[in-house]
């Protein structure tokens, strides 16, 4: 595979422009006639002269050194490490650095090295005479003051006759002077046998025709530009396969998996990692697979997961994933939001499928369409779905620490602004993108467009932060420009979202320690109630055993009193047993405990039944 990368530098690094301006003419020097120049020279009269009508030439040469040009190719390596060191690794640069500086030839290396490098500095912060270096490099207080506003520059249209969803959007990591296009059908059992599957590579500047086909087996749901070399592309199918095309090679995909090995669902996201080859991708769908794949070796994917929470590694209850997140500066730790409302936050060094989920963050009712960590404040991060935006901190797992009010229609995608740590944008099914500037007001979203009548699916941004494309259902993709109050840098612009990010974390940190000492309390609370009612039923289990215990020999009493005054022929013991029947009734009423209690009764009853008159 051919790498190709193109080194830029902008106008004002190479050369000196001249800066010129009008100002009031100056006379420099005044020279005299001299007089006595005009004895030298002697007037000639008449004066003949002849006129050819071809030009006059003359032969001229000119020796100019002669330099040789050469174009070469260069595999270049970040930080110029071994291939043996992974420089996303602290440990292995770690250790590199300690052995590079026990060699002998390290001081002396770094001594040379120290003379070129001060000429270089001193070159440097030499002054430049053409250029501006008290210009504020920040947008004017003016322009930045401006109210808030965006126009349209481009519509690119679906060409096909049957308009299909625009599924993704994905700006050419050069200067983003294209715009791949995804088209897809995503309602359910509407795609006809008639619908064309390709997918489009526009240039901005002609919106009427399109610049390259991708012609993929099945209708493509995403399609991501590799930053590393914008030759390459890699997309997702609905069928469930992943492929990558050349455009150097043709519309056609250069190679795709077979489609067992792939996804069961369609592939509604894909990322480029971050790695040496830049050949290494990973892959999500509402089949419950993250997928790992290498373009050099597409036969089958390199790593799975599986997302079940439960950490069993179980298919049956995995959550579908819907979304993928995947910052440069955190090479082991991607995210992805599913189809539940939850986004799980996984780490790719975990040995074991349970090992690579570390936790789940839920706060949506319905699938999270959009996952984003800040470019400024990788912590937090953006998601998107049901009729809210969130902004969340992975210090804080209950809730979320920022959030959007409840809108009337759904969201449907969302993403950060690329230069400014407080933007981000939103679109929603009614047709409307929303910017938002939480340096400015966190009630409603400080610019509010409606970019046309169907929903809108799909949005990204320009690396500028300054163009702007949104998908629509019927295949519409508009090209927005904000306006410089939405990209343009302000002072202490971090500081203030630094402060603003800490503030809302700390908040939501106390009230979570709040609500889980409340809950504490309510558990020891229902704990303690149980144990009452516990030993309630114990108690009222022994004294219905007493009771039960004291009838019995009651009963038994009687019996032998009542066989004694039989054979004693005691004339009145039926009255007595009368009376014994009632106080028993008595006793009964009034539940008495313990049986002595019965016998005392008792023997006070036959001692005042014989005085009875």
């Amino acid at each position: 595979m051919e790498i190709v990368y193109v080194y830029t530098k902008i106008r004002s690094e190479f050369g000196r422009q001249c800066n010129f301006s009008d100002r009031p003419t100056e006379l420099q020097t005044d020279i005299v006639p001299d007089p006595t120049l005009a004895e030298n020279f002697i007037e000639k009269n008449p004066v003949d002269m002849f006129v050819q009508v071809s030009e006059d030439m003359s032969e001229h040469e000119v020796n100019t050194e002669h330099i040789a040009t050469e174009i070469r190719g260069i595999n270049h390596v970040e930080g110029g490490w071994p291939k043996d060191v992974n420089p996303n690794d602290l440990e292995h640069t770690m250790r590199y650095r300690k052995k590079v500086e026990k060699d002998e030839n390290y001081v002396y290396t770094l001594m040379q090295l120290s003379g070129l490098m001060d000429h270089c500095i001193k070159q440097n912060n030499a002054i430049n005479i053409y250029e501006e270096y008290f210009e504020d490099k920040e947008e004017s207080m003016e322009s930045i003051n401006e109210p808030p506003s965006a126009k349209t520059i481009n519509v690119f249209s679906d060409p096909n006759e049957i308009k299909r969803t625009v599924s993704h959007l994905s700006w050419h990591p050069d200067q983003g002077k294209k715009l791949a296009i995804s088209y897809c059908c995503l309602e359910f059992q509407k795609v006809g046998d008639n619908m064309n599957p390709d997918s489009y590579i526009w240039d901005l500047e002609n919106p009427n025709k399109y610049e390259m086909a991708v012609k993929p087996i099945s209708p493509l749901v995403c399609l991501e530009y590799n930053p590393k070399d914008s030759h390459i592309l890699a997309g997702g199918c609905y069928s469930g396969q992943i492929g990558y095309w050349d455009t150097r090679k043709g519309s056609q995909a250069v190679e795709m998996p077979a489609i067992e090995l792939g996804h069961r669902d369609p592939v509604y996201k894909i990322i480029w990692l971050q790695s040496k080859t830049g050949t290494d991708c990973f892959s999500t769908s509402t089949d419950g697979q993250v997928l790992w794949w290498d373009i050099r070796k597409m036969s089958e994917p390199v790593e799975r997961l599986i997302l079940d929470v439960t950490k069993k590694d179980n298919p049956d209850i995995a959550y579908g994933g819907v979304s993928l997140e995947f910052e440069t500066t955190m090479p082991t730790k991607f995210m992805v939001g599913t189809e539940q409302g939850a986004v799980i936050l996984g780490n790719r060094k975990g040995k074991l499928p349970a090992e690579k989920i570390v936790t789940t963050f839920s706060g949506h009712h319905g699938p999270v369409y959009a996952v984003q960590r800040n470019p400024f404040y990788p912590k937090n991060f953006l998601t998107i779905g049901d009729w809210t935006a969130r902004i969340w901190s992975e210090e804080i797992r209950e809730s979320s620490i920022m959030w959007t009010k409840y809108h009337v229609s759904n969201l449907t995608d969302g993403c950060w602004s690329p230069v400014r740590p407080t933007v981000f944008f939103t679109s929603k099914m009614d047709g409307t993108i929303d910017a938002w500037d939480l340096s400015f007001k966190h009630s409603e979203a400080t610019l509010s467009v409606k970019v046309c009548d169907d929903p809108l699916y799909s949005l990204r941004i320009q690396d500028n932060g300054q163009f702007f494309a949104c998908g629509s259902h019927q295949g519409a993709t508009t090209l927005l420009e904000f306006s410089p109050s939405f990209y343009a840098y302000m002072k202490q612009e971090k500081t203030i979202a630094s402060a603003m990010f800490e503030r809302e974390t700390k908040r939501e940190k106390i009230l979570e320690s709040r609500q889980r000492e409340m809950r504490a309390r309510e558990r020891a609370k229902s704990e303690q109630e149980k144990v009452v009612e516990q030993q309630a039923e114990d108690e009222e289990d022994t004294i219905e055993f007493k009771i039960a215990k004291a009838e019995s020999t009651f009963f038994e009493t009687i019996a032998q009193e009542k066989g004694r005054f039989e054979m004693e022929k005691v004339d009145d013991t039926k009255d007595c047993f009368i009376f014994l029947v009632d106080l028993f009734d008595f006793l009964m009423l009034h539940r008495i405990q313990r049986n002595n209690n019965y016998i005392l009764l008792y023997n006070h009853a036959l001692k005042t039944d014989n005085k009875q008159p």
